[in-house]
């Protein structure tokens, strides 16, 4: 029982999933495309990585570009107010 008294306490148990809190904002999906970016410019992506890679930098720059034109337009709403 001397054993038991000198255990260090237990870690907490993790979240349940449904209370962690993360986000990823649209400055966080920027970094990563230019994080995609540099590392590419940098060799850091085997050629058979490459087609998945830039695919994916596509679809990154499609998205961000859609939200940056809705977001547009609020701007300008503000504006004219």
């Amino acid at each position: 029982m001397a054993d038991e008294k000198t255990q260090a306490p237990a870690p907490e148990a993790p979240q349940a999933e449904g209370q962690v809190n993360a986000e990823l904002t649209v400055t966080d999906l920027n970094a990563i495309k230019q994080i995609i970016d540099v590392a590419s410019s940098r060799g850091a992506f085997r050629a058979n990585e490459m087609a998945v890679v830039g695919q994916t930098y596509n679809k990154l720059e499609s998205f961000l570009g859609a939200v940056q034109a809705q977001q547009e337009p609020k701007k300008e709403e503000v504006k004219g107010e």
